[in-house]
């Protein structure tokens, strides 16, 4: 890991323009970008947690969490969805990516937040302590999750309760709740 000089901070209104270039940058297209300004804007998101990571002043990566809850359940833990993770190209596989992850994990469980669930890399994720197809342990995605890529929806439990608590489907901020984003 070549973590040379990264600082992480929370993302604030002023540093839009470099989260925009670096999910583009880091996907390779708008449409990541476009979600990340919609959920940003969106109130079923909130409170969101916007982390930046600067290498000696230049914005090299994002996370977002965004708020979640399990569907029809009015004693739904606090959850949280992970997406997206974005590192723009000249800073990946330097650790920024796994360092955002875990300063993420640690806010979310300093607020209590019960559990976070990220559809993506079933290679990467469980490095950080994801269980890989959250599916098989009652927690429905927000759209299925063909079989084949089962295993890249993932949970983590944040607290000693955490999956034991309650099940179900979950239920994402509304710029996430479409269809197109729960696809490989």
């Amino acid at each position: 890991m070549n973590s040379k000089n990264i600082q992480i901070r929370e993302a604030n209104k002023s540093d839009f323009d470099d989260v925009m270039k670096i999910e583009k940058e880091a996907f390779g297209h708008e449409k990541e970008a476009e979600l990340v300004s919609q959920l940003l804007k969106d109130k079923s998101a909130e409170p969101i947690i916007s982390l930046l990571a600067f290498e000696d002043h230049e914005a090299a990566g994002h996370i977002l969490f965004t708020k979640a809850t399990i569907e029809a359940n009015e004693h739904s833990p606090s959850i949280y969805l992970l997406a997206p993770l974005a590192i723009k190209p000249e800073y990946q596989r330097q650790g920024i990516g796994g360092m955002l992850i875990t300063a993420g994990l640690k806010k979310l469980k300093e607020v209590g937040v019960e559990m976070v669930f990220v559809l993506g890399h079933e290679d990467y994720y469980p490095k950080y302590g994801f269980i890989p197809d959250a599916g098989r342990l009652g927690f429905a995605a927000p759209y299925p999750i063909p079989d084949e890529h089962a295993e890249a929806w993932m949970v983590q439990a944040l607290t000693s309760e955490g999956l034991s608590k309650v099940t179900g489907k979950v239920v994402c901020a509304d710029a996430l709740n479409k269809p197109e984003h729960w696809r490989e």
